[in-house]
């Protein structure tokens, strides 16, 4: 059976079996029936459409409250029918819902929805008509506990509205706990229902009710859970000999770029070329099967049609790993899904893994190795970065250059037709060159197993993801509130935030954090902050930037400054961020790193802010900030404002392990994500 929605009066009868406090409710066909039905209810009742077609009954003219006689229910009747006939002729009119009023109430909204990759979520926020305008809501991935629901209830803007705002009495908050316990209940036992939402859930001083309920069920629906995956060895990844089969000696070919930057692989390396008996200075061979001695990984560059036969050949060698670089599978649609397929099955009788199809490969410069096309192979480094675009990487690697970012593996997943992200996650958590790993994400084909291997990798090392597709576009056609409200891209949040990923929006905060993670402080111990810097300008744009992401800038202890107002100028603003004024030099400096790593235990993050004069230069300061991370087990960010003239000052502190930012905005928002994973 497909997706369809049960009836108001269906939806009622499920949720009144979990204890959902529902109203009191009657479905009558004719305005006769409507009046006895309102006068056994009682006055005030509220009467609604009831159809499959007309899901917003409000839109439709389906909805009239406060009905207060027998007369005004049959009037109701004959209007509302009326409007829903004019409003869709062609829905099906079942009758029409008489219900017992509730009271007026805070209205809040409790939904799920059935994401594809994570499986159900839980939905709450303010409720109402202007729900999708204020869009106040937060979510969770099921299962969730009772403390989770808790924490969502006080996690929305309107919390206040719950817990008593300007002299009003406090909303009953322990019912709605148990309100959500039940229909999240309802919602983890019924596999079949994948979407919902009760709203109006009104909330009293004591007591609730909902008011509305959607619900749509799927017969066919699948329970997502997580799956068991072996670890794929890491000398799959790492191998000893490598054959490129469509190596070519024509610059312009494919083949040719992968060949090239495979030419510094310190092992063994084999053309294979049916055509040409030698390609770039190595003997070719006409076939896989022809090369004498035993090949680990082959890399594939021939046309799509010809990849069956290259994976069977391939399997016959013995081959560990295959990286399918050739495009013009099942991104080309149902013929190239077959084709993808029969080579999946074709290596998975020979136990080949297979790394693509339609990859730009991968790389691992502390091996030499680059199975590539990208311009110039990256610098060896300690982060990794798997990516599910080429292009990106192409970018991203061409960038690191100039950056002198270095990487420990570089992996374009392509297809995931068998290795995805989990089976490249459990590598690099393996890899004792991986210090931190950053994700590039446009979907994830099974998220219940993703979190669980991402949860347990930034354990150990710190993942960092950068997530495409947060617009709003495609969402306009969610059957219910709820599909338009918690859209995929939340749900990936959520998904990173329960994991232990932070997210980041642009890719060059992403490589800040990674970097920044992969230092031997880590993360910081808490969000407990303090500035020090030289310019008052920059001092009050940190208090700002801080309020803006999320940084706590503490209140200096009496202690910290009465040491301060014995070693600064009495004309300095005794405040945090600390200004040093602009005349400081480096005894000054010295001096208030000293007090402040004294008192290391009232503070858990220092951001020190410099920018270009004549009192200091840049490597001076730079020097200062090495010393106070000496002395402290706390963390210590510098940013260096400015151009050329502080470049040296930044060389310094990247040399010796310290953060180090050029732009003030930019270290608080990095510093913002890396803390809304930690303490949020």
């Amino acid at each position: 059976m497909a997706k369809r929605m049960l009836s108001e009066f269906e939806s009622y009868d499920l949720l009144k079996q979990y204890g959902v406090p529902v109203p009191d409710h009657i479905i009558v066909k004719t305005a006769a029936e409507a009046a006895r039905a309102a006068e056994k209810i009682g006055f005030p009742v509220v009467m609604k459409i009831h159809s499959p077609q007309i899901v917003h009954k409000s839109d439709a003219g389906g909805v009239m409250v406060s009905i207060g006689s027998a007369q005004a229910a049959q009037e109701a009747f004959d209007k509302i029918v009326g409007n829903a006939k004019a409003y869709n002729p062609e829905a099906e009119i079942r009758g029409v819902i008489v219900e017992q009023q509730a009271a007026p109430g805070l209205e809040l909204i409790i939904g799920g929805k059935t994401d594809p990759a994570f499986g159900k979520v839980l939905t709450f926020g303010m409720g109402g008509t202007l729900v999708e305008l204020m869009r106040d809501v937060t979510l969770r991935i099921l299962p969730v506990t009772e403390e989770a629901i808790r924490e969502m209830i006080r996690e929305i803007h309107g919390y206040p509205m719950i817990k008593g705002y300007r002299g009003a009495k406090p909303r009953d908050e322990e019912t709605l706990v148990q309100v959500m316990w039940a229909v999240n209940r309802f919602f983890a036992e019924n596999t079949n229902v994948v979407e919902f939402d009760i709203n109006p859930v009104r909330l009293y001083e004591s007591g609730a009710c909902i008011v509305d309920a959607r619900i749509f069920i799927d017969d066919e629906a699948v329970e997502k859970t997580v799956k068991e995956r072996p670890f794929v060895p890491i000398e799959y990844f790492t191998p000893r000999s490598i054959a490129v089969i469509g190596a070519s000696s024509e610059p312009k070919k494919m083949g040719y770029a992968v060949m090239h930057n495979l030419l510094h692989f310190p092992g063994q390396l084999y053309p294979v070329n049916n055509k040409r008996p030698e390609v770039q200075g190595l003997k070719a061979y006409p076939s896989i099967l022809d090369i004498p001695n035993p090949v680990d990984m082959a890399v594939i560059t021939v046309p799509a049609k010809h990849v069956p036969s290259v994976i069977e050949e391939c399997g016959q060698k013995g081959v560990s790993m295959a990286v399918i670089i050739t495009a013009g599978f099942k991104e080309m649609g149902e013929g190239g899904k077959a084709l993808e397929d029969r080579v999946l099955e074709i290596a998975k009788g020979y136990g080949t893994r297979i790394v693509g199809p339609n990859c730009l490969g991968l790389i691992v410069p502390p091996k030499g190795i680059d199975t590539t096309y990208v311009h110039e192979s990256p610098k060896p480094g300690n982060i990794a970065f798997i990516s599910q675009s080429g292009a990106i990487i192409n970018t991203v690697v061409d960038w690191s250059i100039a950056q002198d970012i270095g990487f420990s593996a570089v992996i374009s997943v392509g297809n995931q037709a068998d290795l995805n992200f989990i089976d490249y996650l459990r590598f690099v958590e393996r890899d004792p060159k991986t210090k931190g790993i950053i994700l590039y994400i446009e979907e994830v084909q099974d998220g219940k197993t993703f979190m669980k291997v991402v949860s347990e990798v930034a354990k150990t090392k710190p993942v960092v993801a950068i997530k495409s597709g947060s617009s709003q576009k495609g969402q306009q056609a969610a059957s219910s509130h709820t599909g338009s409200l918690s859209g995929s891209y939340d749900v990936y949040m959520e998904a990173f935030r329960e994991s232990g990923v932070i997210p980041v929006h642009t890719l060059t905060g992403t490589f800040q954090v990674a970097e920044m993670l992969a230092l031997p402080k880590g993360y910081p111990r808490g969000k407990r902050a303090v500035v020090i810097t030289n310019a008052g300008g920059f001092a009050v744009l940190s208090s700002d930037y801080a309020e803006r992401y999320g940084i706590d800038l503490i209140t200096l202890p009496p202690k910290v400054l009465k040491e301060l107002n014995d070693l600064l100028p009495e004309f300095w603003n005794k405040n945090n961020p600390i200004d040093l004024l602009g005349d400081a030099n480096e005894k000054r400096f010295d001096q208030v790193f000293s007090v402040l790593a004294k008192h290391q235990d009232c503070w858990d993050i220092a951001f020190v802010v410099g920018f270009p004069n004549l009192v200091i230069g840049s490597d001076q300061l730079a020097n200062q900030i090495i010393r106070f991370s000496e002395r402290t087990e706390n963390m210590i960010v510098g940013t260096l404002l400015g151009g050329g003239s502080m470049e040296r000052g930044r060389k310094i502190l990247k040399e010796n392990g310290i953060p180090i930012f050029d732009e003030l905005d930019f270290t608080f928002r990095v510093m913002g994500r890396i803390l809304w994973q930690r303490f949020r």
